[in-house]
């Protein structure tokens, strides 16, 4: 936090999408980190790899409809499986990987970051035990629906809206409202209760039949 202060005063104000890229990376790097120095599965991996494919392969044809994908389920979903860590490395790789057919940009740390955390949250209710309530879970998507969009708002607000005062800030987050971010979340909320129990089911089973999670299953 102290150096995230002293380069708020060296900037003084200015460079804004420098700084965030800088909170970006400070974010993403420890999850990976830890990735890649926990001793994890073959099953686990592969079972990673089909939730990040499955994530992708329902993004990528809706990307035209503003708002209306089915990533955010499966992420959702794969937070609720596999735990926090787990959820965000699938959150942020889908970002990274859909983007590879959809165009990478600097919106790629952000997206990365939005999903990472919304697969995060997802585990952290799992560990809670209120992943089993339907209608939490519905208002649940709902809100990350929001929560996502006025995420990437926060980036394009630091990237084109200039002069930067709180009253444009304001307008950026307004104009993504409806209906960028009232699809998305009415589409997760939508998807959430239509599928969410036999999902939820399906990859229980998974995670218990092929040891995914073996400090989890013993």
């Amino acid at each position: 936090m102290a150096v995230f202060l002293l380069f708020i005063v060296l900037l003084k104000g200015q460079h804004y999408l420098l700084f965030s890229f800088m909170c970006l990376i400070c974010s993403i790097l420890p999850a990976y980190w830890r990735f890649e120095h926990d001793p994890i599965s073959t099953q686990t991996l592969m079972f990673i790899a089909v939730l990040i494919a499955l994530a992708v392969a329902t993004r990528v044809p809706l990307g035209a409809i503003p708002g209306v994908q089915g990533a955010s389920f499966v992420i959702i979903l794969s937070g609720v499986s596999l735990g926090p860590e787990l959820g965000f490395i699938t959150g942020s790789a889908t970002a990274l990987v859909s983007n590879m057919f959809m165009g990478q940009g600097p919106w790629t740390p952000w997206q990365m970051v939005a999903w990472g955390l919304m697969g995060l949250t997802a585990g952290l209710f799992m560990k809670a035990r209120l992943s089993h309530s339907l209608i939490f879970m519905i208002i649940f998507a709902g809100v990350w629906g929001y929560l996502f969009g006025w995420i990437m708002d926060l980036w394009y607000a630091l990237a084109y809206v200039s002069p930067l005062t709180l009253k444009s800030f304001i307008l950026a987050f307004a104009a993504s409202f409806f209906p960028f971010d009232t699809f998305h979340a009415a589409f997760n909320a939508f998807l959430v209760a239509l599928f969410y129990k036999t999902w939820e089911k399906l990859f229980h089973r998974l995670v218990t039949k092929y040891n995914i999670l073996p400090d989890k299953n013993h």
